[in-house]
């Protein structure tokens, strides 16, 4: 069988982003560590084309990846990831990106080429310690914080859950204090 033969019954006959059922190819995902069918998706050519032209996104389309973030293809997973990450700064997207779980192998494979750039452009966020943080985690604060504009001060030692990463600066995370979401910096936070 030829990869997209595979891809077409893998996928049921429709994009593995959106489930359009026309126009749809085969595309390869980008440092994939495998080959094959494993490292490609049947893709519609709205996918595609706003996959390939960052400018021609049309946000809305990619409310999509509520469902199709959940396959349990690799391959699906990280161009999902990818997508969400791009978009992360409309809110809706990131509130995805902080539910998404990913395997290991599977989160490298997404941020080795994460929009195209190489791994070393991919925002790391770190606590005081140097443990890498993410979305989701638990981190406890190191020294009191004064909350501007919130009239309180975030005690030593609270403990903040969730957390949110600030996509496009390493040293900011947010999270949850006295029921108000506050940006914290991660030189102030231990990895709980």
């Amino acid at each position: 069988m030829s990869v997209e033969q595979v891809l077409q019954a893998r996928s049921e006959g429709k994009c593995e982003l959106c489930a359009a059922t026309d126009d749809l190819s085969v595309y390869e995902v980008p440092s994939s560590p495998s080959e094959g069918a494993e490292s490609c998706v049947l893709l519609c050519d709205t996918c595609k084309t706003q996959i390939k032209n960052p400018e021609q996104v049309d946000v809305n389309h990619w409310r999509c990846l509520n469902d199709s973030m959940w396959s349990a293809e690799p391959a699906v997973q990280v161009l999902a990831w990818r997508m969400l990450t791009r978009l992360s700064g409309e809110g809706w997207p990131q509130d995805l990106l902080d539910m998404m779980y990913l395997e290991d192998d599977v989160k490298a494979w997404a941020a080795a080429s994460a929009e195209g750039q190489d791994a070393a452009d991919v925002v790391v966020h770190r606590d005081s310690h140097g443990a890498i943080l993410e979305a989701g985690d638990t981190i406890t604060l190191i020294k009191d914080l004064v909350v501007k504009g919130g009239g309180f001060t975030a005690k030593r030692g609270t403990a903040v859950r969730g957390i949110r990463l600030v996509a496009d600066n390493a040293g900011h995370i947010e999270g949850k204090v006295n029921g108000q979401t506050i940006v914290i910096l991660t030189e102030f936070t231990k990895k709980s």
